[in-house]
């Protein structure tokens, strides 16, 4: 069982920067600090249960394991927690959206090589499209439960970037499609 001086080593190992040398501890020390580890990571979301399997598996891969953490505390340390992808639409429904915003580019694309005379305004409707499909296939992916919670966690981080913190808070997604410029490309 983990004390607390391991748990406090581990919130300190964790939190230094990438690459900061470390001792490697002993075979004695090594069970009680593992779960530490594992526990803290976990709990921080920096580490999907899934994972101890291999991630801090062994004494001798405890460096570049150690560094691994410690990239993914850095990278995710601002990201949104992984339950707040339970406020948004599920996998399921978001598959639906995002295949109509796939064919409707798909849609736009042909348009474009038939319609020079519109081929600007189409063109810039493309754009909307895809930056619409960025955005929910960030949902989508934060949704999906057989990715690891770090995977999921990039997902809401990026979601976030691109729609915007008060968005994001509110949970105000924009359509799936640009449906403003139906009336504009009939």
């Amino acid at each position: 069982m983990s004390t607390a001086y391991e748990f406090a080593l581990a919130v300190a190992l964790l939190t230094a920067p990438p690459g900061t040398p470390e001792p490697l501890p002993s075979n004695d020390q090594w069970p009680t600090l593992q779960a530490a580890l594992h526990e803290t990571a976990i709990a921080w979301e920096i580490l999907d249960p899934r994972e101890t399997r291999y991630v801090l598996s062994r004494v001798e891969d405890f460096d570049p394991d150690l560094n691994l953490l410690r990239r993914r505390y850095q990278d995710l340390k601002d990201a949104p927690r992984v339950a707040d992808s339970n406020r948004f639409p599920d996998r399921r429904t978001v598959n639906e959206l995002v295949r109509f915003n796939r064919a409707y580019r798909k849609n736009l694309d042909t348009r474009q090589m038939m319609e020079a005379d519109r081929a600007e305004l189409i063109r810039e409707a493309v754009r909307e499209t895809d930056r619409l499909y960025a955005i929910w296939d960030s949902v989508r992916d934060s949704r999906c439960e057989f990715y690891y919670v770090t995977v999921r966690r990039q997902a809401l981080k990026k979601l976030k970037e691109l729609i915007g913190d008060e968005q994001y808070d509110t949970s105000d997604l924009p359509p799936y499609v640009p449906d403003w410029r139906f009336a504009e490309i009939k």
